[in-house]
């Protein structure tokens, strides 16, 4: 577990569900993705659910802690003190949301807002680690759609250290930024172009990795999902976007090797 942690420190640690109806989430994305979701027992945790890729944990489910927010998944980096990445938050003019706090004897966990106003947890392991698995069905990649990027690209970069690089992508559309740690590539940051709906709102984007992008696309409107944006082609791969039945976005991805 040790490994895990330092692993995942400064980089996408863990990705969950807080459901408005956490057992019309469960039997969403059991059958959509093939997930064995397990709800702890123990009350502390509020039926908190694992969903587990071949026994590796994946993801988490559980109900909204306040009734009237919305379905989302939520994005947590992984850090080695908590405490003090509050206080890089505030520096770096974020919000924390939610001090740091036990969960049970898993670990410590955190809210903040950045301030492009889009939210991003911490998670600080103790028996839990973070992400077991890369199977297939598993989180793929994380991008923030922002009006703004670039306070958001300097909360992050002051916050988790994170370098960028940044790729032209075509005439009329904005330049994608990845952020990156040690080289590696481990989220993305776009912004909203400025013809979108004002509707439209920003946030952590959250992508599973798919063998097959339409397939997975049709079998999720067929469950009752809702099209956001169809499959279609981008440099790296295949993506699609959907809401699901409770009415969080998911992405679906496949990259080119």
């Amino acid at each position: 577990m040790a490994q895990a942690m330092t692993r995942t420190i400064n980089k996408p640690a863990w990705v969950d569900l807080a459901s408005s109806d956490a057992a019309g989430s469960r039997d969403f994305y059991s059958k959509l993705f093939g997930w064995d979701v397990e709800v702890n027992p123990d009350p502390q945790y509020g039926g908190y659910a694992l969903a587990k890729i071949g026994g590796h944990d994946a993801a988490g489910i559980g109900g909204a802690m306040d009734p009237n927010a919305p379905t989302a998944w939520s994005l947590y980096i992984g850090t080695d003190d908590i405490e003090a990445l509050a206080g890089k938050v505030t520096e770096a003019g974020g919000t924390v949301v939610m001090a740091p706090f036990d969960v049970g004897d898993q670990g410590k966990m955190a809210v903040f807002q950045d301030p492009t106003g889009a939210f991003v947890s911490a998670w600080q392991g103790t028996r839990m680690g973070g992400f077991e698995t890369t199977a297939p069905n598993s989180f793929g990649w994380a991008e923030i759609n922002t009006r703004g990027v670039d306070k958001a690209i300097a909360f992050y970069t002051q916050v988790f250290g994170w370098t960028v690089r940044t790729s032209p992508m075509g005439e009329g559309q904005p330049d994608y930024n990845e952020f990156q740690v040690d080289g590696t590539s481990i989220a993305g940051a776009v912004d909203i172009p400025a013809d979108a709906p004002s509707e439209m709102q920003g946030g952590w984007q959250i992508y599973f990795a798919v063998p097959d992008v339409k397939a997975a696309f049709d079998k999720a409107i067929g469950l009752g999902a809702q099209q956001v944006f169809e499959p279609q082609d981008f440099p790296g791969g295949e993506f699609a976007i959907v809401t699901d039945p409770q009415g969080a976005s998911i992405g679906l991805l496949k990259m080119v090797q």
